[in-house]
């Protein structure tokens, strides 16, 4: 039997007998198959990676995109998990002073923020390991649905996917007796040096996936890891890959190789999905920042061109590249112009057609720098039921 396929273990709990999956340890064996299709793969997913990297390091301010760019993956690797909220309503909720979006679908996806801002800061100070999993894992769970779920714990209890219980899951992962054993032989890959960043990145998510352990968000933190070993890689300065756009546009597929790998020992099946994904997701970011960028060039000279108002509407312009969805009083407060010449400014970029006022209110308005919104917000919708 091939050593690629792991080993189950028998369980009981309340009289009922189950089987625990306990994965063998990275890399596969026998080892990864590259033929010539798998090698262009990833020789093509490694170019766009570099010329994403190079992008990001020629932006003026490439902070100002991660910023948006992190809340797109956010709310994509949520939705994945059954969230409905969009890129506006997490915009939308990080101005404390609006009411009115879905308060526990967004502040799960404004928590996936702040933790895939903490790993990437932490990463300075503290390589990839369990202990990091665990601190970035308590960010995720800081509110929300899952704040009640041991956040920044390994679980204690057995957990299972699909069905009501162990004995009729669709998957069981390793018992919590075998937890430690599994997840110190993934730390130990994580920095496996013989394996190159991308395939390590590609294999380490699934095995998170597979060990599942904590109790609540294995799904969103096996998706962080990915970012993060790229960047701790340095295959990457920015966390700009973001693959939820792929496993959300193929969700099907996503959960079918996951499967493969452990009732096949499919590593390649899923290698190749993977590598296309990056492919597909590197190229798409690569294409929407170039037309972001446009965008901006376009908007400034055509604000350029409105006489004495000018000079308070670039700085507003400036303002709507970092929160492309704000308020009067927002906009004031971070331009440093008084309310009124601020209001005079949305109404000259309303006429222009870069700016749209979203509620239709009289008193608490919200404009949004429209274009620019939707190529963010592109493939962003919520997925159906």
């Amino acid at each position: 039997m091939s050593k690629r396929l792991g080993t189950y273990v028998t369980r009981t709990t309340v009289g009922e007998s189950f089987r625990a999956f306990i994965p063998p340890d990275l890399p596969p064996d026998p080892p990864l198959v590259f033929d010539s299709a798998m090698i262009g793969l990833l020789e093509e997913a490694n170019r766009l990676l570099g010329r994403l990297d190079g992008l990001a390091a020629a932006l003026p301010d490439p902070q100002l995109l991660l910023y948006q760019y992190v809340r797109k993956e956010a709310v994509m690797s949520s939705q994945i998990e059954g969230t409905q909220s969009s890129l506006s309503d997490l915009l939308i909720h990080e101005m404390d002073e609006i009411p009115g979006v879905p308060e526990d679908d967004v502040e799960e996806v404004s928590c996936y923020v702040r933790a895939l801002n903490f790993g990437v800061q932490r990463l300075a100070s503290l390589p990839l390991s369990l202990r990091l999993l665990r601190e970035i894992h308590a960010q995720l769970l800081a509110s929300g649905r899952g704040a009640t779920k041991m956040p920044g714990e390994f679980r204690r209890s057995q957990n299972w996917l699909g069905g009501s219980r162990p004995g009729n899951a669709s998957f069981v992962p390793p018992p919590p007796e075998n937890l430690m054993d599994c997840l110190g032989a993934l730390e130990s890959f994580l920095h496996d040096g013989s394996t190159p960043p991308l395939i390590r990145a590609a294999l380490a998510h699934v095995q998170f996936e597979t060990i599942h352990p904590f109790l609540d968000g294995n799904g969103r933190l096996g998706r962080l890891l990915i970012a993060l070993m790229l960047v701790e890689a340095k295959v990457l300065q920015y966390p700009l890959l973001y693959l939820s756009l792929h496993f959300k546009s193929n969700r099907s597929e996503y959960y079918e190789r996951l499967s493969r790998v452990r009732t096949h020992g499919d590593w390649e099946g899923w290698l190749a999905y993977f590598l296309r994904g990056v492919i597909h997701t590197a190229g798409e970011t690569i294409d929407t920042t170039r037309q972001i960028l446009a965008l901006f060039d376009r908007d400034r000279a055509r604000i350029a061109t409105v006489g004495r108002l000018s000079g308070t509407a670039l700085r507003l312009h400036e303002h709507l590249r970092a929160r492309p969805v704000t308020t009067v009083a927002l906009a004031a407060a971070s331009t440093k112009v008084n309310r009124t010449s601020i209001v005079t400014a949305l109404a000259k970029l309303t006429e222009l057609g870069i700016v749209r006022e979203l509620t239709g209110n009289r008193r608490n308005r919200l404009f949004a720098y429209d274009t620019y919104l939707a190529l963010l917000s592109r493939d962003t919708e919520p997925l159906p039921d």
